[in-house]
């Protein structure tokens, strides 16, 4: 591609979210970007201490690494089931083996006849599933844009150079969390459009361009302050769980570093807990997104009483419905999502079922049209099996296994 079209493209987007008036040389420098960790496929048990004698240094390793996958199963499945981890059933070594994609040494002693570490365990999502039971049937939030803003001597800064707390958020694995995070590299016209200042402006029409842009239906800001108390000596670090454009305040806590050496030990156990905070909320029923986020409905022209209207399901004229429902349902592979469809074209009054947006291993939403008064609606999916939950801006459905 040619400077000339590169630049125009670049000028092109610029303009179409109302910044042209910015210079292209503020997007130049190879500074920015830190890829992400790519987790979808697996569930991360960290900081799991073991401290285990054997007959030899390797034999000691080899059960420590043992008694860490064992701990962590236990760990892993209370989070996912939201139960105590003495009820979390006892799996055999061989059984633990298949899941385990792989153990992550964070801190480790050996010596002639003892091991003594802190590791994290990666369980595989897909082979994990059936033994962890409810895994899939959990609540999940809609996609959150993250936003991570960091304070240091006194300016703040999130995309617009690469900050140990971008690279904090580009390190947390996300698989086993229930919040599903969108996570931008960084590069590219990120600096301009997601800075500082943005996380903090009010205005929702701004915001909606964004949250389509990046393929997000609501945001997260986390911040953390950082106060040197002198050159190499502690660090200390206030962070702040916001979301939403407003900045609804969601927890607040201190964390302390020795020496600048443990400064992204700390960040990591501050994403962790800004984490556990919104995990936390969603459950509580704490983390709805604003109604103002969501586009304007489309404007449909009135018809005839007996007039029909042509969906995206198949191209199948059906009778215009009286309302339309964003519905979120869980779809862990292509048949799950032609099952969902089925159950819900079957419901009595449902006219029209089309896919808004699908997310195969995730939370697709479905666009429903009913004919019929809305609470009846709910009635029907209710009759059906289905657990209803109001998220604000549609309904959210989940079904026992």
């Amino acid at each position: 591609m040619t400077p000339v079209r590169r630049n125009s493209l670049i000028a092109a987007s610029l303009a179409a979210l109302g910044l042209a008036g910015f210079a292209y040389a503020q997007i130049e420098g190879n500074d920015r970007g830190v890829p992400p960790i790519d987790s979808s496929a697996n569930y991360e048990v960290p900081n799991v201490a073991v401290d285990i004698s054997a007959k030899s240094a390797l034999e000691a390793r080899h059960f420590g690494w043992r008694l860490a996958q064992r701990r962590a199963w236990k760990t892993l499945w209370a989070k996912v089931n939201n139960r105590p981890e003495a009820e979390a059933p006892n799996l055999g070594d061989g059984a633990l083996d298949s899941m385990v994609a792989g153990i992550e040494v964070e801190d480790e002693q050996i010596g002639p006849h003892r091991y003594i570490a802190h590791l994290g365990v990666l369980f595989d999502r897909s082979r994990s599933a059936q033994a962890l039971g409810q895994a899939q049937a959990g609540v999940r939030s809609v996609p959150m844009l993250v936003i991570p803003v960091m304070w240091s001597g006194g300016v703040p800064q999130s995309f617009e150079h690469r900050t140990e707390w971008q690279k904090a958020w580009a390190r947390f694995r996300s698989g086993s969390s229930p919040i599903d995070y969108v996570r931008p590299v960084g590069n590219g016209l990120d600096p301009l459009i997601l800075n500082a200042a943005q996380a903090g402006r009010p205005g929702r029409g701004l915001w909606r361009k964004l949250l389509d842009q990046y393929g997000a239906s609501d945001v997260v800001v986390p911040t953390v302050q950082i106060i040197r108390q002198y050159p190499g000596g502690p660090v200390l670090a206030h962070f702040t769980a916001l979301h939403g454009p407003d900045g609804e305040v969601i927890a607040r806590f201190d964390l302390t570093a020795s020496d600048s050496d443990k400064l992204p030990q700390m960040l990591d156990e501050g994403v962790r807990r800004i984490d556990d905070a919104y995990a936390q909320a969603l459950r509580d029923g704490g983390l709805r997104t604003d109604r103002s986020l969501e586009p304007p409905p489309p404007v449909a022209p009135e018809l005839p009483e007996e007039a029909t209207v042509e969906t995206d399901t198949g191209g199948i004229a059906v009778p215009g419905a009286a309302s339309t429902f964003l519905v979120q349902v869980d779809t862990p592979d292509d048949p799950s999502l032609v099952q969902v469809m089925a159950s819900l074209r079957g419901l009595p009054g449902v006219k029209a079922v089309a896919t808004n947006s699908v997310a195969l291993g995730g939370v697709s939403v479905l666009r429903v049209g009913y004919d019929g008064d809305p609470n009846a609606f709910r009635t029907a999916l209710a009759t059906a099996g289905y657990t209803v939950q109001d998220t604000g801006g549609g309904l959210r459905l989940t079904r026992p296994k």
